[in-house]
């Protein structure tokens, strides 16, 4: 009997490790735990900001296309609605599924992720240009979004072989 009492001695630590660790691991419901499905340390509303813009210097007078990731680090999604700019009357948004460009209404930027807007996926299309963007010019955009204020942004305008290295 002796030798049973030393083996549940010996396994006692090891109990109360599994147990601390369980319990850690628990939500109290506080905010500071990361047992729980919602991250609390997040507002529960979008909030937005605009990097990695640019557009490539027009081959043609009148189309142009436009290029930037928008990051959300807040709790809620947000969709991106429309753009506008001075340089064109019309903006428009595509998505590329596969080999297709498509028109959208809408682009989502979720919770705590981002949407990006890059050459051979999602991007901004500018027909009816005002005039013939040069390089090193700034050009105007407004983001519009469903729930979020808008926000302006100044758009470098690049060579048209510019890739962005992120």
């Amino acid at each position: 009997m002796r030798k049973a009492a030393v083996a549940t001695a010996a396994g006692l630590p090891l109990v109360v490790a599994a147990s601390l660790i369980a319990i850690a691991g628990c939500d109290s419901g506080s905010g500071s735990g990361s047992g729980g499905s919602k991250d609390s340390s997040k507002p529960d509303r979008a909030e937005l900001s605009v990097s990695g813009s640019y557009l490539p210097k027009p081959a043609m007078a009148d189309m142009a296309a436009a290029y930037f990731t928008v990051k959300n680090d807040g709790g809620k999604a947000d969709r991106l609605t429309s753009v506008s700019s001075p340089l064109s009357p019309d903006v428009t948004m595509h998505v590329t599924e596969g080999s297709q460009m498509k028109q959208a209404t809408s682009l989502d930027v979720p919770a705590g992720g981002k949407l990006t807007l890059s050459r051979g996926g999602n991007h901004l299309m500018l027909g009816k240009l005002g005039h013939l963007p040069k390089v090193g010019e700034k050009v105007e955009f407004t983001l519009h979004f469903a729930e979020s204020k808008s926000i302006k942004v100044q758009v470098p305008v690049e060579p048209p072989t510019y890739r962005p290295e992120d």
